[in-house]
């Protein structure tokens, strides 16, 4: 890695099944200093008490279509047939902007699309206890039908077989630990790529590094 790349800000990946709680890890991550997330683009209407721009931001089918082809996205898919779902690239230019490390929660298609451009992103699979627990957890939600339910299993157990593409495993099991596991994993891969600190890449400059 060049010393030009050590000072590009890292890309933190996050996925996981719908239920694993990576959300609410997520939030743990942004507790770290320096961190700022990835507000992503969806044509699926709000849910509850949703408000566009805090996790997602909710748009027309046609103005999606229309940022696709203007290549306004980092990545982008189609779930289930059905909604969309993007990562709009001004977030990694505002990240760069404001040298802070920057976190996605995405799921693995987007997660692919983005390792292909930024080979050094950071990827993070969130692991559900156990497959009944996952089932436990999207029924205790009461957002989804039977259906529904049965097609977030299907997709859990694809998602989970693609573990190997991740850098991290996080099983969340108990809330506690596994925040402090992936704010751990944050410390650890700024230390990794040489990004912890100004004084740091000061020192590898001083020895032509």
């Amino acid at each position: 890695m060049t010393l030009a790349q050590a000072r590009q800000p890292l890309v933190f990946i996050v996925s996981g099944p719908s239920g694993s709680g990576k959300s609410t890890l997520v939030q743990k991550m942004l507790e770290v200093p320096g961190t700022m997330f990835s507000v992503s683009s969806t044509t699926r209407p709000p849910r509850g008490t949703e408000s566009s721009g805090k996790w997602y931001d909710f748009i027309s089918e046609e103005e999606f279509d229309r940022r696709v082809r203007a290549g306004e996205f980092l990545e982008h898919a189609r779930v289930f047939g059905k909604h969309q779902y993007g990562t709009p690239r001004r977030w990694l230019d505002e990240a760069q902007r404001r040298s802070l490390d920057l976190v996605l929660e995405i799921d693995v298609q987007g997660a692919e699309q983005v390792k292909q451009e930024l080979p050094y992103a950071v990827a993070i699979f969130i692991l559900p206890p156990a497959k009944e627990e996952l089932e436990r957890r999207l029924r205790a939600r009461g957002q989804d039908s039977e259906d529904a339910i049965r097609r977030r299993m299907e997709r859990a157990r694809q998602e989970i077989q693609r573990y190997t593409e991740y850098d991290f495993l996080v099983v969340n099991d108990d809330m506690e630990r596994a925040g402090r596991e992936i704010q751990a994993i944050t410390v650890a891969a700024r230390c990794l790529r040489s990004c912890l600190s100004e004084r740091a890449l000061k020192i590898l400059e001083s020895f032509g590094g």
